[in-house]
């Protein structure tokens, strides 16, 4: 895989801008079928940054309800990753 198929995009949330500011950890959403390993690769180089620890988890996607009819949303996975001390990602440089 490429290192754009595995890195999906950024998630950008509250809980996620104190990780990042507090703990130095990014998270993403990630290709289902990633590992750690090349989850840890793909962001080294796209992001010329060192990765000190990967952690991923998947997540069910919910079920919703539209009238009668009964839906759900995909399962995605995401990937926790904390960079080396002095190393950072900056996603909003000119805003």
């Amino acid at each position: 895989m490429i290192d754009y198929d595995i890195i999906k995009r950024p998630l950008i949330t509250e809980k996620t801008n104190l990780q990042k500011e507090d703990l130095n950890q990014i998270t993403f959403e990630v290709d289902p079928r990633a590992n750690r390993i090349e989850i840890k690769k793909a962001v080294e180089n796209i992001f010329s940054v060192s990765v000190q620890n990967v952690r991923t988890l998947n997540v069910k996607g919910k079920t919703k309800r539209r009238g009668l009819v009964l839906g759900r949303k995909k399962d995605w996975k995401k990937a926790v990753v904390t960079l080396k001390p002095g190393q950072r990602i900056d996603f909003f440089e000119g805003v």
